[in-house]
């Protein structure tokens, strides 16, 4: 949290510019700087006299790298200091959803890009796309408070009636950023991809969630990326993803027809096992591609729509599976005792909707994780494990000694017990919950029951029936309100056609 009596912006600039003055000062045996900072002339826009920017590329833990931009004038003393993304844009973007219940919560970092949007769910204040700020959740609830605050003597002259309400955000602001309103929501939206907030190894389920999502046309012309627009940059070429084994089977990636793309599926009846084509947008640059489907029927389950997109482009690639039928009354919980490595080989399809849980583990994995998976137990969390990996230590651990001891070592101790599980050395359960029930494991005993697994239904909670937007959604008896609108309707214009003219 900040120290008392110290304006937030003097806090953040002191703290990013001190991580460039110690990148530039943490020198090796030989003299060779460890870490590069380059040092840039620049016009100061304070007095137009000549300043330096130094720029540091460095990374964050479980995020990925970022350039630290830091300017200094030595003429006026005006400093500034923002951050960049170093990557490139993301596929996708990305929505996280923080639950703050302690005031250690206000300590997590946040990464707020040019491009995001941060939200105070709680009062609906909204902060659209900005500068870049490398900060934590008090200092942008501080930071916000500091701006509202600017014009308010103004106000109370000219408005009073608005200073009076934005006096009542001020207070709640303050209430939060002290730690003396609890608990409050707030969520940071960019569609480039490139925002972050901090997680923690000891985080409950639903805390902290994130949802990645298909950019829309709007959201991809904002960010530049709109196909054949003049001038436009193109996206850099995304490398092409590696494909585990377990992830090559016909079943699990339709195979693109080999007659040309055309949009076939407008036929009268869709055949199981055949695979249809349609063109559509590529979520990463744009350009015109195929998707491909496939209908798949799991014996004593139901039938699944298997849904692969390719791009020749930019090399995108996804996978995502889609259940049929209707929304079932009850949601299902379905448990798995994983006891041999056969147990491992079982045909497990993850819903988008399901939440998944190893309680041995110490794994949760929310809804919306991963998106729709059709594989196998093994690979699933093979899935899981190299999605965590990468996300922690990227490429190398030994690139990521800003992770303190502490949390670097229940990271290994997590990862040993997650592999000891996929090589069939550990014995643990996994317990699917999916309120649409649309989630499904492989029974070895079916039609019988399988002593290894327990299925049962349980009845969806109201959060999780409007999360799913199930309390707005009306499939039985709509047909009389809609002839009950045309009759309200046609009587209002009878009534106004007898009504003697003025």
């Amino acid at each position: 949290m900040s120290v008392p009596g110290k304006s937030l912006a003097q806090d953040l600039f002191e703290d990013m510019g001190r991580k460039v003055q110690e990148a530039s000062a943490d020198m090796t045996t030989d003299g060779e700087p460890s870490k590069l900072v380059e040092e840039i002339d620049s016009l100061c826009m304070n007095c137009h006299e000549d300043g330096t920017t130094k720029l540091l590329l460095t990374r964050i833990p479980y995020f990925r790298e970022i350039v630290i931009m830091s300017f200094d004038c030595p003429n006026c003393g005006f400093k500034n200091a923002e951050i960049q993304p170093a990557g490139e844009i993301q596929p996708r973007g990305a929505k996280y959803t923080f639950k703050l219940e302690t005031t250690e919560d206000l300590n997590r970092q946040v990464i707020k890009s040019d491009t995001s949007v941060f939200r105070v769910e709680d009062i609906d204040l909204e902060i659209p796309p900005g500068r870049g700020q490398l900060t934590n959740v008090e200092g942008i609830l501080r930071m916000i408070h500091g701006d509202l605050e600017q014009k308010q003597e103004e106000r109370r002259q000219l408005v009073p009636e608005v200073a009076a309400k934005i006096q009542e955000i001020l207070d709640t602001l303050q209430k939060m950023f002290e730690g003396q309103r609890f608990p409050l929501l707030v969520s940071l939206d960019d569609a480039a991809g490139n925002s972050w907030i901090q997680p923690s190894v000891n985080d409950s389920a639903g805390k902290l969630v994130k949802n990645d999502y298909a950019r829309s046309p709007e959201q991809n012309e904002a960010l530049g990326l709109t196909a054949n627009a003049e001038g436009a940059a193109e996206p850099t070429a995304a490398p092409e993803p590696t494909i585990r084994p377990e992830y090559q089977a016909n079943q699990m990636y339709p195979k693109a027809p080999e007659r040309p793309m055309v949009n076939n599926v407008d036929e009268d009846d869709i055949v199981e096992n055949q695979v249809y084509s349609f063109p559509a947008s590529c979520p990463g640059c744009t350009k015109s591609c195929a998707t491909n489907m496939k209908m798949v029927n799991i014996p004593y389950f139901k039938q699944v729509v298997l849904m692969s997109t390719v791009c020749d482009h930019c090399g995108y690639r996804s996978n995502e599976v889609k259940t049929g039928g209707e929304v079932p009354d009850k949601g299902r919980r379905i448990t798995l005792k994983v006891s041999s490595k056969e147990d491992l080989s079982r045909d497990i399809l993850k819903a988008e909707s399901c939440a998944m849980s190893c309680p041995e583990l110490n794994l949760q994995v929310e809804p919306g994780t991963l998106g729709g998976r059709f594989t196998t137990v093994e690979g699933l969390l093979s899935n899981i494990r190299d999605d965590l990996h990468s996300n922690i230590y990227g490429d190398s651990e030994a690139n990521h000694d800003s992770i303190d001891t502490t949390t670097k070592a229940r990271w290994d101790a997590f990862f040993a017990e997650l592999d000891n599980a996929i090589s069939g050395s550990a014995t643990f359960t996994i317990v699917l919950e999916d309120p649409l029930a649309s989630s499904y494991v492989q029974s070895f005993a079916a039609p019988e029951p399988d002593a290894q697994m327990t299925v049962e239904d349980y009845q969806r909670t109201e959060e999780e029936e409007e999360d799913l937007g199930l309390r707005d959604i009306k499939v039985e008896g709509y047909e009389n309100d809609v002839e009950m609108q045309e009759g309200e309707k046609e009587k209002e214009e009878s009534r106004k056609r007898k009504e003697p003219t003025q």
